[in-house]
């Protein structure tokens, strides 16, 4: 267990009649939940285990208290760095989170409000999916600081496309939710208020979704971002043959032909 008042993360775990929907808090509130080394560690950790339990379904991924998601990786961590081994083996606890992320079999929902730079919108971008509040900005100022954006960066032209991956990453400057909406950085964005409620609304619509064939989703998805599209066609084969080793198919193609039936025969 962690001191009190020393950085943590927090794991919730909702128990629901179609799975397990775990929240994953970073809760460094004081530094704006910036994430040093052992934080970045006890992430990674968390979200490893998460991925061993079968019945999860979904994982949010918040910041504590209301000014930030993550504001980044820790600056007074990163002063101290003397050399290049020390600075390899930082970002590469930093990276490990995100691997975290990406590995988990289930999708992982950044839940979005103030302040998002540096390694938290690497870690941002390396979920699933991002919804956002209007109050929440986001930037890419490493090269203000004298290092590049790196990791999970690489993730940042999929999203934005490469002109403007360029853009955030060489100027470093901060911008709004409404841009990241606009450059489809974020899937939504909505008032402070409606945060929560939005995330349990696409949780809702994910868990009408079946178990296995979201978690093959997911997985073959992760497989295309690598792959060239012969590669990417194949594996996708793969994948939907992989969906009949349970019986999950039949049953839901099952009960869809018994309501399209009823609704013929209503009509």
């Amino acid at each position: 267990m962690s001191e009190p008042n020393q950085p943590h993360v927090v794991v919730g775990l909702d128990e629901r009649p179609q799975g397990t929907v775990a929240t994953v808090t970073i809760d460094n509130a004081r530094a704006l939940n910036a994430i040093g080394g052992a934080l970045m560690d006890r992430l990674a950790e968390a979200m490893t285990q998460l991925g061993g339990d079968k019945y999860l379904r979904a994982v949010v991924l918040a910041g504590a208290g209301p000014k930030s998601f993550i504001a980044g990786a820790d600056i007074d961590e990163m002063a101290a760095i003397a050399n290049a081994d020390q600075a390899r083996a930082f970002i590469t606890r930093l990276h490990r989170c995100c691997e975290a992320i990406r590995n988990l079999p289930v999708p992982v929902i950044a839940r979005i409000h103030g302040y998002c730079f540096g390694g938290g919108l690497e870690i941002a971008a390396a979920c699933d999916v991002r919804i956002a509040s209007d109050q929440a900005s986001f930037g890419m100022q490493e090269v203000k600081l004298g290092i590049p954006s790196v990791i999970e960066a690489a993730l940042l032209p999929t999203l934005v496309g490469w002109g403007r991956a360029r853009e955030i990453m060489l100027l470093g400057e901060t911008f709004t939710a409404a841009d990241a909406l606009a450059w489809r950085l974020v899937e939504r964005v909505v008032p402070p208020t409606l945060l929560d409620a939005t995330i349990e609304t696409w949780i809702g619509r994910l868990l009408t979704s079946k178990p296995q064939a979201v978690r093959l989703q997911k997985r073959l998805i992760r497989q295309w971002e690598d792959l060239p599209m012969a590669a990417a066609i194949a594996a996708g084969i793969d994948a939907f043959a992989a969906a009949y080793a349970s019986d999950e198919p039949q049953t839901a193609m099952r009960e869809f032909l018994a309501a399209r039936n009823a609704r013929r025969r209503r009509d």
